[in-house]
């Protein structure tokens, strides 16, 4: 059996100010022909999928006609991120067609989708995990322990800890299924930040209680895990060898460059082979690039020469470095590169006492205040003073989630 490893669509992004919907399409446009070119037996989109909880029409639009098409030739099974808004990307899930399951509701994270092969012969389990946001799914995820009051004892406030009871629900299912027939291979669809992994800016924070992280060893027990959250596509844990005994574990990453620090990367979607022992084989299967990300840097006179020729027509990112700074600077670099996404006058001698620098979506706003207040004070803050931050950033994080 085949499957199609993918994530991280954020349908409706845009890249400083520039919309992405047209590139995005372009992706979604290549998902469906290596669907049909492939005989994919399943497309596993592992959340992220919109990248607001309220995502624009146009978004809307495209993510629906992109279901109709991959369900003429597959099966597709979406959870969501921590971008998605659950209700609303579950809305009328029970009345989808048979290939098209959409996994939202945490008390199902122990019931798999079962996918049959063409030809009917052979199946696979999928066992999909929407975003555990700890604070929202504790208390669904209450084990049978009762406490010396009788109440179902909570799973602690931590990402390790709703992951390891739902993969709890998940190995007890499996662990049943392989009793009682023949062994089945299983594949876990999780969104979520598994030690080990590299980040990029464009991800969004997701500590609670000043941890994101999961260790690969709660996930473990399956496998294959298609992984969602982190943007670059990686492995986790050990190399893909068919003679090693262990889960085969794997971010696609996204399939669009979302900021400059994934300007190297190159984007992909997995396509995993499986058979009745597990995984056979992967292939990583290159993403189109409608736009490169780039940098230039150099004074006005080098960076007009013909020297930036080739990055012309990509998404650039500019440093100009002359000491003094050039006239009509910002009109003269878009005429070069009419793409360029950011444009700054960086001398080559900075000046002194300048201390600013850029702050990305994956820093944790703890940090950010953090250093603000060292900033202003010139001190650290004590520790009662960032358990105030801690408590303060969290609860407005908590007021900017969507049902």
């Amino acid at each position: 059996m085949r499957f199609l490893h993918t994530s991280d669509w954020h349908l409706g992004r845009t890249l400083h100010g520039v919309d992405l919907l047209e590139h995005q399409s372009a992706y979604l446009d290549h998902l469906v022909d290596v669907v049909r070119s492939e005989d994919v037996d399943a497309v596993l989109v592992a959340g992220d999928v919109y990248d607001r909880a309220i995502p624009p029409v146009a978004a809307v639009e495209l993510l629906n006609e992109t279901l109709v098409r991959l369900a003429e030739s597959t099966h597709v099974v979406i959870t969501p991120g921590n971008h998605d808004s659950a209700t609303r990307l579950g809305f009328a899930a029970p009345l989808f067609r048979d290939r098209l399951k959409v996994r939202t509701r945490v008390e199902n994270v122990g019931t798999p989708v079962e996918i049959p092969s063409a030809d009917g012969e052979n199946s696979a389990l999928v066992y999909a995990l929407p975003y555990l946001d700890p604070d929202m799914v504790r208390h669904r995820l209450a084990g049978p322990v009762l406490d010396d009051d009788g109440a179902p004892v909570l799973p602690a406030r931590s990402h390790e800890a709703v992951a390891a009871a739902a993969m709890g629900r998940v190995r007890g299912d499996l662990a049943s299924r392989r009793t009682r027939g023949a062994r089945l291979p299983a594949v876990l669809m999780a969104h979520a930040f598994v030690v080990g992994g590299e980040a990029s800016e464009s991800e969004r924070d997701i500590r609670v209680g000043g941890v994101d992280s999961v260790p690969l060893g709660v996930l473990a027990g399956l496998d294959y895990l298609a992984l969602g959250h982190l943007h670059g596509g990686q492995r986790i844990g050990r190399d893909f060898d068919i003679d090693e005994r262990g889960p085969v574990a794997r971010y696609a990453g996204s399939p669009l460059a979302f900021s400059f620090s994934e300007m190297h990367h190159s984007k992909s979607s997995v396509l995993v082979s499986m058979d009745a022992e597990g995984v056979r084989d992967l292939q990583l299967v290159g993403a189109p690039v409608s736009r490169r990300l780039s940098e230039a840097a150099g004074t006005m006179e080098e960076l007009l020469s013909r020297t930036f020729d080739s990055q012309k027509q990509d998404w650039v990112r500019v440093h100009v470095t002359d000491d003094v700074r050039p006239t009509q600077l910002h009109r003269r670099i878009k005429e070069r590169f009419p793409h360029a996404l950011v444009i700054q006058h960086q001398p080559s001698q900075s000046a002194v006492g300048q201390h600013s620098r850029a702050i990305s979506s994956s820093q944790s706003p703890v940090d950010v205040s953090a250093e603000f207040v060292k900033d202003v004070s010139g001190a650290v803050p004590t520790d009662a003073e960032a358990a105030v931050l801690l408590t303060a950033c969290e609860a407005a994080l908590a007021s900017e989630r969507s049902a």
